[in-house]
């Protein structure tokens, strides 16, 4: 028997940091993002030698222990051995054996939720394998807790939600970890010109979210009136980027994502760097009229919306900075399991 699933990765199309604790517990957050046809996969095979193996492939990393209820958190796959411990501890009360293999579509630390949707795929495939009765709310907010809770690793609660429900999606967060999912019902044609002018780029570099968003939730807590000032602008262009899409008034998207970009530099230190902002420059140059930089900040993937027919001359541009460009498309399915036997 084996038992597969995937997850897709998202981009963040606004309002990127409201979903993070303590901020959206003291004033709510909202989230527009749209996931993407990249992936996480995860690929289980039940085992009777009474041992768990664990295989990164993307990161050549492998690990191996005897059956036990609760595997070590040291800081070799812990996401894939959290997912195991609290699968154990809250549903099958006794150790398995299997073997399990993962694999990303982009690096760890590249903005574009990798780590919480390679959580949310594991956590599917053992969700299919087990038969758990875990709907897709159910689901995300189990693989939120396992990473933020149980893991302690600093994040929001979007990457989660968008990887379980897919499509593109307007999030609300509140306090007590509720949360609302509203899919928008948008036109294939939009969706398309979208995934068209939206260049995905790549900047050759990763980051360490978890000290950004430290950073960040420091700042709230402090009630750093610059940075908590930042947030609520942020937060509020996640509705007005709704708008625009929904009322298809995409020459409006590159100047909503100027100015959260300029707004997401003051919410901590090393969102931005001096790279970031050279890259940034040339793209405007070039013709694009608006961008943002993917996740925390601080490296990974940044977005460049080109409108018409300047995508062309803006690739161009960012040649000289290395990187790569990554097609895609937005996809509207969220966390899809199966199993062969």
């Amino acid at each position: 028997m084996i038992i597969r699933s995937k997850a897709p990765l998202r981009i963040g199309l606004a309002g990127g940091g409201s979903d993070v604790s303590p901020y959206s517990d003291l004033y709510g957050g909202a989230i527009l993002n749209g996931t993407i046809s990249m992936y996480a996969y995860a690929t289980i095979i039940p085992r009777s030698d009474g041992k768990i193996v664990i295989h990164a492939y993307d990161k050549n990393d492998k690990v191996e222990y005897d059956s036990q209820m609760s595997l070590p958190i040291d800081g070799k796959l812990d996401l894939a051995k959290g997912v195991y411990n609290r699968i154990v501890k809250d549903y099958t009360k006794k150790p398995l054996s299997f073997e399990l293999t993962t694999w990303v579509d982009a690096p760890a630390g590249s903005g574009l939720g990798t780590s919480s949707t390679l959580v949310t795929a594991i956590l599917g495939a053992f969700a299919e394998w087990k038969r758990l009765p875990l709907g897709h709310y159910d689901l995300a907010h189990l693989a939120y807790e396992i990473e933020r809770k149980d893991l302690g690793m600093a994040g929001g609660k979007q990457d989660q939600y968008a990887a379980t429900f897919g499509g593109i999606n307007f999030m609300e967060f509140y306090n007590d970890d509720k949360v609302i999912i509203n899919p928008l019902r948008i036109k294939s044609k939009i969706l398309n010109e979208l995934a068209h002018n939206m260049l995905l780029f790549y900047t050759d570099t990763s980051r360490d979210s978890a000290k950004i968003i430290s950073r960040q939730q420091d700042n709230v807590r402090q009630n750093n009136q610059e940075s908590v000032n930042a947030m609520h602008e942020i937060k509020n262009q996640a509705i007005v980027m709704k708008e625009a899409i929904l009322k298809e008034e995409l020459d409006k998207i590159g100047e909503i994502l100027d100015y959260g970009h300029r707004q997401k530099q003051k919410m901590a230190k090393g969102i931005t760097t001096p790279l970031i902002e050279e890259i940034y420059k040339a793209a405007i140059e070039a013709g694009s009229t608006g961008g943002k930089i993917s996740g925390a900040g601080g490296g990974g993937f940044m977005v460049f919306y080109c409108p018409e027919n300047v995508r062309f001359n803006v690739i161009n541009a960012l040649k000289q900075f290395g990187g790569s460009l990554h097609r895609y498309e937005f996809v509207n399915y969220g966390l899809t399991t199966w199993t062969i036997k």
